[in-house]
């Protein structure tokens, strides 16, 4: 959608001008390059923003208003302006901008809100779902660097919803499921048991959520695992994988979904062997994911 551009005089346009230099020049004491960089382009960004669509004092005043619920609603458990920067694709950009493409290293996506450090370790071969809700899924693949050479002791952490589409933090008894941590063999091989990813809304009983109803937009996210990938010399990885059919992949929320992504989780029938013997009752699932990660920058 376009707009036509609101005429304005040449004495108006010389009043704001004027503002945007006063206030680009009062970070001229500044003693840290970098930081007046970030604030003179963000005045300049946000008063240009304001220009454009010509805001009026009542809108300002509510976009005001809509971040400070953004922070009241925000705790140790729940941040809602990560969700506000996932929706409007912002943590994207800043994860395209930071994550330049590198050989064919795996591509990185949106973190999300719901990472929690020092997830409980598993072995490899080990289940990070801890009686989370959920159809068993067996997740295997590789570490290796852009050189083909496989990465030992890199460390895994992987995160998920459960079956009804929450995490385990966004429940009120303190749980810790459906999320661990492990590493790579000598051989840079890993494996575990968690449980199909099945699509879930971001939360959106806040203003966010009331934002993407205003707008007409989804809060749903395409079914997918969560991982960070680490190991000294390497570029950290953060990234997702998403199921291969999910008929969200097109519209996923957080805009967080790459082609590469996308991988295949194998249906099997209840009594279907498992890669470890372990004996499942229903069905369950199986997934390959190989990672290769990028060199550390400088």
């Amino acid at each position: 959608m376009t707009t036509t551009p609101v005429a304005v005089s040449a004495e108006q346009r010389s009043r704001e001008e004027q503002l945007i230099e006063r206030v680009v020049r009062s970070f001229d004491t500044c003693s840290d390059p970098r930081l007046t960089e970030l604030m003179v382009g963000l005045v300049r960004h946000v008063h240009a923003y304001i220009r454009e669509v010509r805001l009026t004092e009542e809108e300002w005043n509510r976009a005001i208003g809509f971040l400070t619920r953004c922070g009241h609603i925000t705790d140790d458990k729940r941040q809602e302006f990560i969700l506000l920067s996932d929706v409007l694709g912002a943590s994207m950009q800043t994860i395209a901008v930071n994550n330049e493409a590198y050989g064919d290293a795996t591509e990185a996506t949106v973190f999300g809100p719901f990472f929690v450090e020092g997830s409980p370790p598993v072995p490899i071969g080990g289940d990070i779902s801890n009686g989370a809700a959920g159809e068993p899924c067996w997740v295997e693949g590789t570490v290796s660097d852009t050189d083909g050479n496989p990465v030992a002791e890199a460390l895994i952490e992987v995160w998920e919803a459960d079956a009804d589409g929450r995490y385990d933090v966004q429940y009120d008894d303190d749980r810790t499921a459906a999320r661990g941590r492990l590493r790579t063999d000598g051989r840079g091989r890993y494996s575990f048991w968690a449980i199909t990813p099945t699509p879930y809304p971001i939360p959106h009983d806040g203003p966010v959520g009331r934002l993407l109803q205003a707008v007409g937009r989804s809060p749903m996210r395409a079914s997918h695992l969560h991982f960070r990938v680490s190991h000294r010399g390497c570029r950290t990885l953060v990234t997702h994988i998403f199921v291969r059919g999910d008929e969200l992949l097109g519209s996923d929320s957080v805009f967080g979904v790459r082609d590469s992504l996308v991988k295949d989780f194998v249906q099997h029938p209840a009594g279907t062997p498992t890669p470890d013997g372990r004996q499942i009752d229903g069905t369950w699932s199986k997934a390959r994911f190989d990672i290769v990660l990028a060199p550390a920058r400088g």
